[in-house]
């Protein structure tokens, strides 16, 4: 039998399309590595996030966050980069001030990296101990091969 005119426009379509899909099921294990590399950075960033906290390393917080950062504070308040960097140097690194994180998430928008989960600041206030834990939404972006955080919140639980 003869092919037709439409035939051959429906076949060569066919191809282009297996084509295509081919194409794109051989690219998803590369966007799922480049999404498994960036979820691991920003969990390595959010962890020498803590640890500069603690060991109030000024320098080192300077580099993880972006310039024009938005910090929310626990209160509601808002905090520029300029603003709490001024307040760990103010600080003292305190081996009774602790700040771990319990769990971290971190979801891919492609070179956004929004960082959820529960950290737990422990130490001493006034001469008394505290443990308080908060939830904290962070939202990163991939500059080049590093991570900076450009918005932070956290946001105490009470129960």
């Amino acid at each position: 039998m003869p092919m037709t005119q439409c035939n051959i426009i429906c076949s060569a379509i066919l191809k282009m399309l297996f084509a295509f899909v081919l194409a794109g099921a051989m690219a998803m294990p590369v966007v799922a590595q480049a999404n498994s590399d960036g979820e691991s950075k920003v969990i390595a960033m959010e962890k020498a996030w803590n640890q500069a906290y603690k060991s109030r390393d000024g320098t080192a917080l300077g580099s993880i966050l972006h310039d024009s950062i938005v910090l929310v504070n626990d209160d509601g308040s808002l905090e520029s980069k300029s603003g709490f960097l001024t307040g760990i140097d103010r600080a003292k690194p305190s081996s009774n001030q602790q700040a771990d994180p319990e769990s971290i998430k971190v979801r891919m928008f492609g070179n956004v990296a929004i960082a959820t989960g529960v950290f737990r600041e422990s130490g001493f206030e006034s001469g008394k101990a505290f443990v308080r834990r908060n939830r904290f939404v962070d939202t990163w972006i991939q500059n080049g091969d590093s991570w900076e955080c450009v918005a932070a919140s956290a946001t105490p639980i009470l129960h």
